[in-house]
């Protein structure tokens, strides 16, 4: 069995990222100058995956900044919800253009992983979902799995309060799926993937099979998460370039994107996207998004927005600062809110 097509759900409206997607939907906020989904889609082409569909919801236009695909061999076809439909529901939007398998994964998490050892797995089990699972330290905000000694599910349960936490091992929203499993969801309802489905194809014996994933995965949840995502691929991806900065201290992890400028300054573990500007500043644990000039500012653990501008004498700790954020000189931050 070839398996040949994907479908990623990317409806969802990253409310736990504001203010960062009040303008732009979870998935294509950047981690190194591309859409965090580039890089599932990228795991996804390198597991033989030909076509994927792109589920759309929340400002689904801005979804098709992600392109054709060709960049990565393969082809990308935007499928748009006129309502929410939930992540089983838009499976079952286009299941009729869909292979007796397919791989379906939840767009909001940054993932460069190893998908096709899941795909053979699900072959060689005869199952009837597999899911991707990954370990963490807090399983509360997830759905939570006890598996038998073969991998095999015997329980699912999503989001337990910390005293139902009986695993550590999450789902991490990356699944392969045998289509007749969609006879299960309803037309034209809202219907749960994990919540809905799942519990559905177990109560009646179908083998619902767990895969320990390699690779990196990361729910991107909040800002912090963004931050990291971006630290991740700068030390996987670029470690051993050497970026042109001008009369500056590089520390830890790093990346710049074209067309920017750093110069006079100081940065330990940030990030610089393309076509900004950083003079005279210090910044440890930072993400600059695109087209931001900050000057003469120390700023630490925090995210400026697209477009901002950050002048001197600025101290920004702590803070996610909105797209085209404009801060005059002197002004003091922690936690977002303004000291001073």
């Amino acid at each position: 069995m070839k398996v040949r097509q994907a479908v990623v759900m990317v409806g969802g409206k990253g409310t736990r990222l504001l203010p960062l997607t009040e303008n732009h939907p979870k998935p294509i906020l950047s981690v190194a100058d591309r859409p965090c989904i580039w890089y599932l889609v990228r795991s996804l082409a390198r597991a033989g995956i030909e076509e994927v569909i792109l589920a759309c919801g929340y400002k689904p236009g801005h979804m098709e900044a992600l392109g054709d695909g060709s960049d990565l061999g393969i082809r990308i076809i935007y499928s748009y919800e006129d309502e929410p439909r939930g992540t089983a529901g838009a499976m079952k939007l286009v299941e009729d253009r869909l292979d007796d398998a397919f791989v379906a994964c939840n767009g909001d998490v940054f993932a460069d992983i190893d998908v096709k050892e899941e795909i053979n797995l699900h072959i060689s089990t005869g199952a009837s979902i597999t899911i991707a699972l990954t370990p963490v330290e807090n399983p509360t905000e997830f759905g939570i799995v006890r598996t038998e000694a073969d991998g095999r599910i015997t329980e699912f349960k999503e989001k337990p309060k910390p005293e139902e936490v009986f695993s550590n091992l999450i789902n991490a929203g990356v699944y392969v799926v045998n289509r007749s499993v969609l006879g299960y969801v309803p037309e034209d309802t809202f219907f749960d993937f994990s919540k809905d489905l799942v519990p559905l194809v177990m109560k009646d014996d179908g083998r619902i099979q767990g895969y320990t994933l390699n690779g990196l995965w990361m729910d991107v949840g909040h800002p912090h998460d963004l931050l990291e995502a971006n630290l991740a691929v700068s030390n996987r991806e670029y470690s051993k370039r050497s970026f042109p900065v001008e009369d500056s201290c590089i520390r830890g992890d790093f990346y710049m994107g074209e067309g920017s400028k750093v110069a006079n300054s100081e940065l330990k573990s940030s990030v610089v996207l393309k076509g900004c500007t950083v003079k005279d500043s210090s910044l440890n644990r930072v993400l600059v998004m695109k087209g931001c000039t900050v000057k003469g500012a120390h700023i630490e653990n925090s995210i400026i927005g697209e477009g901002s501008t950050i002048k001197e004498g600025c101290r920004i700790v702590n803070a996610v600062l909105a797209d085209n954020t404009v801060l005059e000189p002197g002004t003091e931050m922690d936690g977002g809110r303004k000291v001073r």
